[in-house]
């Protein structure tokens, strides 16, 4: 299986990609600029250069070739809200509309801890934004016949993976390192089951495998 993964370059993709070029499936790593290209390009992974303010059908010849996509992307916590709707709404659908283009139904979207509209009502007002973005991208995805998975990770951290998760529709706020968040992004890719499924994820204490399986 070929997997497009859209934001590489971000952490979870870094870990995402390393994790497909270890395995026997192949990574193609879309990217803003050629400056991101040496570290893919260490671990032997294609890259293409991509921007995802740029048209559908940029994103679309992105995807020729590949049998799912992964959406990573994120405008991050230091942009303002323009980049919010540019990257994690708009970049979003553009990528979903471009699976379509592509012919590529496999489809796994990176979303917020909770996404549901009261989500957005209780949100900090300076989350609001962010948090309505990510509800209107899941909805998205969730109104195709794109076989999905929308994964809801907690609060990030960059603390070094331990392979255990807690992971069903509804679970308790908490931690969870990037690197079990790509685990778990990983193994979704290769467990049909999780097609049509949407849950959240934190650390706990099955193994991502198993945890998986009970989704």
């Amino acid at each position: 299986m070929k997997i497009l993964v859209v934001g590489a370059n971000g952490q979870i993709g870094k870990h995402l990609v390393r994790f497909i070029q270890e395995s026997e499936h192949e990574a193609k790593a879309m990217i803003r600029n050629q400056e991101q290209a040496s570290y893919f390009k260490e671990l032997g992974a294609e890259t293409v250069i991509v921007d995802l303010e740029r048209s559908i059908e940029d994103i679309a010849k992105a995807a020729e070739g590949v049998d799912a996509i992964v959406f990573t992307a994120g405008s991050g916590p230091h942009t303002g809200k323009d980049k919010t709707i540019l990257v994690d709404l708009d970049g979003a659908i553009k990528t979903i509309e471009a699976a379509k283009v592509a012919s590529v139904k496999r489809f796994i979207m990176i979303s917020s801890f909770d996404t549901r509209r009261e989500a957005i009502l209780n949100a900090p007002s300076s989350f609001k934004p962010y948090v309505a973005a990510k509800h209107y991208a899941d909805e998205w995805l969730k109104s195709t016949d794109l076989d999905y998975t929308v994964i809801h990770p907690g609060a990030l951290t960059n603390e070094k993976g331990t392979g255990k998760v807690n992971a069903a529709t509804e679970v308790e706020r908490g931690e969870v390192p990037r690197e079990d968040i790509a685990s778990v992004i990983f193994n979704s890719l290769v467990n049909n089951a999780t097609i049509g499924k949407e849950f959240q994820v934190v650390s706990g204490n099955t193994s991502i495998k198993e945890a998986l399986k009970s989704i």
